[in-house]
């Protein structure tokens, strides 16, 4: 600018000369256009000059946002492009009722609005006409879905116009054509200078909005055809337009179709896809199939670059035509412990999550995605928490377990697949599968288990390293693609070159470097070409020495990156940080561009197709196009500048993303970590760790634990990192707990790592819940002794801080050990001590999954039925039965009615419970109670006299318990397995099962069956061989040890047995005089089937 005072030449825009001091006239922020001294509004565009100064709008590229276009172009082109016209509606009548200048406000910030929303969508507003604005699509810069982009623009516009401040709602008319013009000639002079544009497009568009009705789009033909299937549209047929000859057919636009399963699917460009006709055959045999009900999975295992994605887009391009949803989710490596990443993220990225929506806001999107399968309420609210939102109704019970909850969640995912499926066939792929997360792969596992009953072609594409688990099935089949030939490798160059006439030995040599990679022959193809600055001919003729051929893949892509501008690079690099797939308001949070300089560059990448773009601003996400891609990017990064990247993308979402920070912790944990800030790290990856805990996700939870701990050395030896440690070890002695059982060295080190730590730095309200866990962890392995020194340890650090709950469960944990040592008196005296969890302020201790007081109830049931007391035992027991149903918790109920189970077989009592608790074990996932359900089944079977079943299934109940580290109790279970080997004249078996039964009680000292399974029981299988005078011995030991322990229902058991023994030997007074005296003692329980018997036998003896 030119000072009108001095003459002095200014290079920056200034309210005043820096020379002479002479005023200046003021420029528009918004159009540029030079405006005259004190003008209120820009003379070109009608925008408050004071405002626009304020709040400069975002200008496109690369011509500047409003009317003014770019530099001339010196000659005419012809270019196909969409031409959108926009019209005010009403804007006649609104000016008989308002101030001239109140109006030109108004004008203003309709014009700003047009010129932002066209924008946004890659559009150039080319001519301001009063109250009608003419925009192109594909001019100055053309993109793929420019008639798309148009499209989406105009439905934007209409959602904004009413958000105009206005006297009344404001509303607008839209009419949008695609053809072939001429463009780039100039009109008019200074700044009335404006490109023109000639062709029959921009009148059909200016005719199709005049015949708009207002707030709606009308579209030709020719643009109907380039959107496709992408908006729901109405057919008004043929109509006549002013200035046409013929009547000319015309769509409304109604609203983007979102039946698709994709916000807007990924998109490959136009690589060709050569040398895969036999695949493509193949894939599309399968949808047929698919097509009728017959669900098809294909796995497509290739090497990187070979091709596997690109053959997924190629059938997707191939059945686009048709009725179909598609879904498409994407692994990573980064987050191969983050659980159902590729899941949550395809829908966020579907729903359209902006940052900044609220709570509510994705809510309803979320639900407005998954309606079209009409979700039941239940399982809104569990995929809901998936994104850290509360649907409000119908939420999971407060008492479900982690694996319940996993369980569900993943059963509504697959509820929400099928009832897509059952409306329109669905083609489903899963990307990268050898980075899949190991709750994902279950999802995977049972989508392939049920598909077969759908209509959906799922493809699974992965690396040969990683071994699928779905072979041999027979809707399952397995694709191996293969790298190119030299022939084929020829072709593509040939492809991709088009009219660039290449050397034969450019050909060699790409073909030479390729080694019939499809990746690699596109990427080293377009370095050559965008290394030609003087075009084809030059291209073809440059000798070899002189090509700057890359050496490798990595460089090809690199030299593509450089040539496209440091912006460009720069981008690319930030992105390659962030992720494989990278949201636009997260990048342009991080980087330091501004947003025309960013869009530019990333309009740089797509269009040299180095990354796909996806979703409409300002949902706009990018994915690089292959993995090497971004690692090309990334691996260009120095280290300092890597950990300076990475640690101002963890600010930027822990400032702006909160809702990452809530649902991924996972992610911020990388960025800490490859940032170098090992504190924050550590708290993250604890928080992912707790988050995977409480969905059951335990493989998961054990590597991110794990990785956290590993953050933390090297640290100094600081009270904030222990009890950093010391949590970190908690929730980890959890997830190994619940992947490999009580039983491993895993756990207990963890154990004895986290209790050393809660010493360490005087924690004493942690050292509690772990006493609680290494109890556990010895009551599982049936280590009693260590149990017994435990509840001691546990009474004694509750009255050190004055807990009553504490002492009580120490108390607790006395008297069940007392009971499992057979020592039931003191038993029985302790636990009715333990009465007084009853009091709810003591019921729920941490780390503990029961209520106290119904397990007080259910052990001390045993205890008195041990001792004879069966009245007294059955209706403690009772109680305890119904105050776990009184208070709804699944988990407590599953383990009393596993007491109740063994109450009714410890008395001869029909087992009520057991479809219960199979169906509750089951459904919950509580697989140590579970094994129990399927013994107590097994059991009740041979005691049917049906062996064989009964057999099998004890063992699976056996198999169960052992796979978590159960040795307590199993003696029992030994003892059963015997019993039904003896059924089956399988008599080495049987002493098999019997000897190992043995070893437990003797290894373990858990004697509370002692008499029976240690005794009485093998006496009954030695009088079933006929080795009577063995019987006798083992009858003697089982009364001997039932007495020492004031066992009475076993001592009577044992009685009972012998005292049949010696009637059937002709000895009836011994067996009378046994008997009489046992008998005699009960005073209680007359209706046990135990006792009958034996008042039955002893009135036969009498």
């Amino acid at each position: 600018m030119e000072c009108p005072g001095c003459a002095a030449e200014l290079t920056e825009p200034r309210l005043f000369c820096t020379t002479c001091g002479t005023a200046l006239p003021p420029k528009c922020s918004a159009c540029g256009g030079i405006n005259p001294i004190g003008a209120r509004f820009c003379a070109f565009c009608g925008v408050p000059i004071g405002a626009a100064r304020r709040t400069p709008p975002i200008r496109s590229e690369p011509a500047p946002l409003i009317a003014r276009p770019g530099p001339a172009v010196s000659t005419a082109e012809r270019r196909q492009i969409t031409v959108m016209f926009c019209d005010l509606v009403g804007s006649t009548p609104l000016s008989t009722r308002l101030d001239p200048e109140d109006l030109r406000e108004i004008i203003g910030r309709y014009h700003v609005m047009v010129a932002t929303t066209v924008d946004r969508f890659k559009g150039f507003v080319a001519k301001y006409m009063g109250d009608g604005v003419l925009a192109y699509f594909g001019y100055p810069h053309a993109h793929e879905y420019d008639a798309e982009q148009a499209v989406r623009a105009g439905l934007a516009l209409i959602d904004a116009i009413g958000e105009l401040q206005a006297p009344q709602r404001l509303q607008v008319r839209i009419g949008i054509a695609t053809g072939l013009v001429v463009v780039g000639d100039l009109t008019g002079t200074g700044s009335a200078q404006e490109q023109a544009i000639v062709g029959e497009t921009p009148n059909l568009a200016a005719r199709l909005q005049a015949h708009a009705e207002p707030n709606a789009i009308l579209i030709a033909e020719s643009s109907r055809r380039q959107v496709g299937a992408r908006f729901e549209v109405r057919d008004l047929g043929l109509q006549s337009l002013k200035g046409f000859a013929e009547p000319r057919r015309v769509w409304r636009v109604l609203r983007e179709n979102r039946a698709l399963g994709e916000f807007e699917a990924l998109r490959s460009g136009t690589t060709p896809l050569v040398g895969r006709d036999d695949a493509m055959a193949l894939l599309g045999r399968r949808w047929a199939r698919a097509q009728s009900g017959r669900g098809q999975v294909v796995l497509i295992s290739a090497e990187p670059g070979v091709g596997k994605s690109r053959l997924g887009e190629a059938l997707a391009e191939q059945v686009a035509t048709g009725t179909h949803a598609r879904l498409r989710y994407f692994c990573s490596p980064h987050h191969q412990d983050t659980v159902l990443y590729p899941i949550i993220a395809h829908m966020e990225r579907t729903a359209g999550f902006l940052h900044s929506d609220h709570p509510d806001t994705r809510l309803g999107k979320l639900q407005a995605l998954l309606a079209a399968a009409a979700p039941p309420a239940a399982d809104m609210a569990l995929l809901a928490e998936l994104h850290g939102l509360s649907s409000g109704d119908n939420p999971p019970p407060p008492d479900l377990t982690p694996q319940g909850k996993k369980d569900r969640t993943l059963e509504a995912l697959l509820r929400q697949i099928e009832g897509l499926a059952r409306q329109q066939p669905v083609l489903m792929t899963f990307d990268d599968v050898h980075w899949i997360d190991p709750t994902s792969q279950d999802l995977l596992n049972r989508i392939i288990e049920r598909v077969a009953n759908w209509p959906l072609l799922l493809l699974v594409l992965f690396r040969p390293e990683f071994q699928p688990p779905w072979n041999g099935q027979p809707h399952v089949t397995l694709l191996t693609l293969a790298r190119l030939d030299r022939h084929t490798t020829a072709a593509m160059v040939d492809a991709i070159a088009g009219t660039a006439a290449l050397s034969a030995e450019v050909m060699e040599e790409i073909a030479e470097r390729a080694d019939g990679v499809p990746l690699f022959v596109e990427e080293l193809t377009k370095a050559v070409l965008e290394a030609g600055a003087h075009g084809p001919a030059a291209l073809s003729a440059m000798p070899h020495p002189g090509l700057s051929v890359p050496a490798s893949l990595h460089a090809s892509l690199m030299a593509r990156l450089d040539r496209l501008g440091p912006a460009a690079k720069g981008v690319a690099q930030t992105g390659a940080a962030i992720g494989r797939e990278f949201s636009h308001s997260l990048l342009v949070s991080v980087t330091d561009l501004s947003e025309s300089d960013l869009r530019q560059a990333l309009d740089r990448l797509t269009q040299a197709g180095l990354v796909f773009v996806h979703g409409t601003p300002p949902q706009t996400s990018y994915v690089f196009k292959h993995a090497l891609v971004q690692d090309a990017a990334y691996g260009t990064l120095l280290r300092s500048r890597r950990r300076r990247l990475h640690a101002r993308i963890a600010a930027t979402l822990e400032d702006q993303f909160p809702e990452i920070v809530l649902v991924q912790p996972a992610l911020l944990a990388q960025h800490c970590s490859a940032a170098g800030r090992a504190e924050q790290a550590a708290a993250y990856w604890l928080k992912a760790g707790q988050q995977a805990l409480a969905f059951s996700a335990m493989t998961e939870a054990v590597a991110q634990l794990r990785r956290g701990l590993g953050a933390l050395r090297g640290l100094p030896d600081t009270p904030w990192h222990r009890q950093q440690e010391l949590d970190l070890q908690i929730a980890l002695a959890s997830a190994l707990t619940a992947t490999a059982g009580w039983a491993t060295a895993d756990v207990h080190n963890t154990l004895a790592r986290a209790r050393m730590l809660a010493e360490q730095i005087d924690r004493p309200e942690y050292l509690a819940p772990l006493i609680v866990s290494q109890w556990t962890f010895h009551f599982v392995r049936a280590e009693h002794r260590l149990t017994l020194a435990l509840g001691e340890q546990l009474e004694t650090n509750g009255r050190a801080r004055n807990d009553v709950a504490t002492q009580l469960l120490g108390r607790l944990f006395h008297g069940t050990t007392n009971f499992y040592l057979g020592e039931f008196v003191a038993a029985r005296a302790v636990l009715e001590q333990c009465m007084e969890f009853a009091d709810p302020a003591y019921r729920s201790v941490k780390g503990l999954s029961f209520d106290l007081y119904a397990a007080v109830l259910a052990y001390l049931a045993l205890t008195l039925a041990c001792l004879g007391y069966v009245d007294q035992a059955r209706s403690r027991m009772d109680e305890a039965v119904a105050e776990a149903r009184r208070l709804g918790h699944s988990h407590t109920l599953a383990h009393v009615l596993i007491f109740a189970s063994r109450l009714h077989w410890l008395t001869a009592s029909p087992m009520l419970h057991l479809d219960e608790v199979q169906a509750l074990t089951t459904e919950h996932g509580f697989r140590y109670y579970l094994g129990w359900a399927q013994a107590f089944r097994g059991r009740s079977l041979i005691a049917a006299g049906q062996a064989t079943d009964g057999l099998a299934l004890l063992g699976q109940g056996l198999a169960e318990l052992r796979a978590t580290g159960g040795v307590v109790c199993t003696p029992m279970l030994f003892t059963w397995l015997a019993e039904a080997h003896a059924l089956l004249g399988q008599t080495e078996e049987q002493r098999d099962c019997l000897a190992e039964a043995a070893r437990l009680i003797e290894t373990t000292e858990e004697r509370f069956l002692e008499a029976e399974l240690l005794h009485r029981v093998p006496g009954d299988l030695l009088t079933a061989t006929g080795d009577r005078h063995a019987a006798e011995q083992a009858y003697r030991q089982a009364i001997v040890t039932a007495e020492r322990q004031s066992a009475k229902l076993l001592q009577l058991r044992a009685s009972a047995s012998l005292a049949r023994l010696w009637r059937d030997q002709g000895r009836r007074a011994e067996a009378r005089d046994l008997l009489g005296p046992i008998c005699g003692w009960f005073t209680e329980g007359f209706g046990a089937a135990d006792l009958q018997a034996a008042q039955a036998l002893l009135d036969e003896l009498a």
